[in-house]
């Protein structure tokens, strides 16, 4: 039992690193408005396209040691980490929840929000492509048995895109200019498509502290105003809210409600 237990782990994690790698065309060709689909993958430096043998999730980077076979173009880090990130998300999803819906979607959710994080770092972009893309397949998951109803992610992506949209009315309003992009207002919709409104509070609370610990110090240190990818900030705060959150909640209001 343990064994077959350990062999469909790894059949998760080779699953997760080679939708890591898909992940990755996404992050590089979203920005530029490019198809996600066609042409191949090709070399950013030469335009060469890569064999298949070259396009081993982390394997094939390290056979080729970081470089492109054909022009030795330096090939990023980005690549191989990105497909160990959907190894390890789809084996510790496997191991706390089977082979279920709750797998499928809390994948779901966190590959999307590491193709956010990701891209939002490189680009100060977040493609509707995994926002709007998002809600609707947090909508579609609603409809499946054991996790929020229909009406409870309808209204958690209302509040999730109208309070961070009124968030960015305000702000523009009071500083006559853009406090917020569009594309963290969406993103937040589609969060709360796949957390309900608890999520969203959450998640608005623990990315918002992580941004301002993180920036307030980048510039205090450095003496300069940074631009912050927020979606960056947003993605840990939902993705704590998947692992722990629940918990989390539940010893706040149990601390208030005992009386101490």
């Amino acid at each position: 039992m343990v064994e077959q237990h350990t062999d469909v782990a790894v059949l998760f994690g080779i699953l997760g690193a080679m939708l890591g790698s898909f992940l990755n065309v996404c992050i590089y060709r979203l920005p530029q408005n490019r198809s996600i689909v066609f042409p191949a993958s090709a070399c950013p430096a030469c335009g060469h396209p890569i064999r298949w043998y070259d396009n081993v999730p982390v394997l094939s980077w390290l056979w080729l040691r970081g470089h492109c076979r054909d022009c030795r173009a330096r090939i990023s880090l980005r690549y191989p980490l990105v497909e160990l990130a959907g190894a390890a998300l789809a084996v510790v999803l496997y191991l706390s929840y089977g082979i279920s819906f709750d797998l499928l979607e809390r994948f779901t959710l966190l590959f999307i929000l590491l193709g956010i994080s990701v891209t939002d770092a490189r680009e100060y972009i977040i493609p509707d492509f995994f926002s709007l893309g998002g809600v609707a397949l947090g909508l579609a998951f609603s409809f499946l048995p054991g996790g929020l109803t229909p009406f409870q992610a309808f209204l958690g992506a209302l509040i999730g895109g109208g309070s961070l949209y009124l968030v960015a009315l305000l702000g523009e309003l009071i500083f006559r200019k853009e406090a917020m992009g569009g594309g963290d207002v969406k993103m937040l919709a589609m969060v709360g498509s796949f957390l309900g409104w608890p999520g969203v509070l959450f998640t608005v609370f623990a990315g918002s502290v992580a941004g301002s610990l993180v920036f307030g110090t980048i510039n205090y240190v450095f003496r300069r105003k940074a631009l912050v990818p927020f979606g960056v900030f947003l993605s840990l705060g939902a993705a704590a809210y998947v692992f722990f959150g629940p918990q989390v909640i539940g010893w706040y209001l149990s601390y208030f409600t005992s009386g101490r």
